[in-house]
């Protein structure tokens, strides 16, 4: 199964003070780049949510977002009614103490640190009671992310099942056309000794002369590289069929079918052959773009 680097999850829930959005989003990267960017209620969620998204994503640039859109009510801050009225004992005793003026408006009393407090800490609070709930909470973002990648991991394996059918046919022609050109090489390279030989009045036997053709093709007989290409396609397409996503597997199956043909194509001389040469890599060029995106 194929997964695609790229995604997008979001989930929302609602509690008595807010909704709580998550978001999370995937795109190319070689490695593993996380980040979580949460409100400041929640941040000491942070390290628990990065270790969360490192187990459920093998590679890529994925962002988590949480934001909270309070309630009309959460934004009242809270009073302490408490500490309110002891403070005001407090200050009509002293007053009346020393002779001072009293008032009985106590709106200026609110201003003193820790009567009013801040409604939103309910939220800080919750992280810090219950962090197990903000991670099955988070992880539904991320399964909603992970669906996504699997919709589009179904499209990238349609696409490189077609890619891989299109290299075998060129590869076909590929092998067919060296057999002939292989033929009309040998032919030659025979044709020349004999020239040579006739040339400068040589006598030379044909075992010795089949000897020479025999060492001279070496340089550009390319058996070796067609048995492993034709390996690298066969391991290629039983990759894609795997249950594990690898894009770093197919990643090395691609380099090492560019580093065959390119050897074929640098070894035979062939005019129609280079050209197959050229559309074989064109081919697994295409290839290659599309594993970028597999995670």
């Amino acid at each position: 199964m194929l997964l695609s680097m790229t995604g997008f999850g979001s989930k929302s829930y609602e509690f008595s003070w807010g909704t709580v959005i998550f978001e999370v989003s995937s795109t190319n990267h070689k490695y593993q780049d996380f980040s979580v960017r949460l409100p400041v209620e929640l941040v000491s969620l942070e390290n628990r949510l990065l270790n969360l998204l490192r187990t459920s994503v093998r590679r890529g640039k994925v962002r988590l977002s949480a934001n909270i859109a309070w309630d009309t009510g959460a934004e009242i801050p809270t009073l302490s009614e408490e500490g309110l009225i002891n403070l005001y004992n407090q200050v009509k005793r002293i007053t009346k103490r020393n002779n001072l003026e009293f008032s009985n408006d106590i709106t200026n009393l609110l201003s003193i640190p820790g009567l009013l407090g801040e409604s939103k800490n309910v939220a800080e609070r919750a992280a810090l009671e219950n962090p197990e709930l903000w991670d099955k909470l988070a992880t539904d973002a991320i399964n909603s992310m992970m669906e996504m990648k699997k919709s589009e991991g179904e499209k990238l394996k349609l696409i490189l099942k077609n890619n891989t059918a299109d290299l075998e046919k060129i590869f076909e022609k590929m092998k067919l056309r060296w057999k002939a050109a292989r033929n009309s090489a040998l032919d030659s390279i025979k044709s020349r000794i004999e020239e040579v030989l006739e040339h400068y009045s040589l006598e030379l036997d044909e075992a010795r002369i089949a000897e020479e053709v025999t060492l001279a093709s070496d340089k550009w007989d390319i058996t070796e590289e067609i048995d492993r290409l034709e390996s690298h396609i066969e391991k290629f397409r039983l990759v894609i069929d795997e249950d594990e996503s690898s894009g770093k597997k197919l990643d090395f199956l691609i380099q090492e079918m560019i580093r065959e043909i390119n050897t074929m194509g640098s070894k035979v001389a062939d005019g129609e052959f280079r050209w197959l040469v050229v559309e074989a890599k064109t081919c697994v060029e295409k290839m290659r773009e599309q594993i970028q995106n597999v995670e």
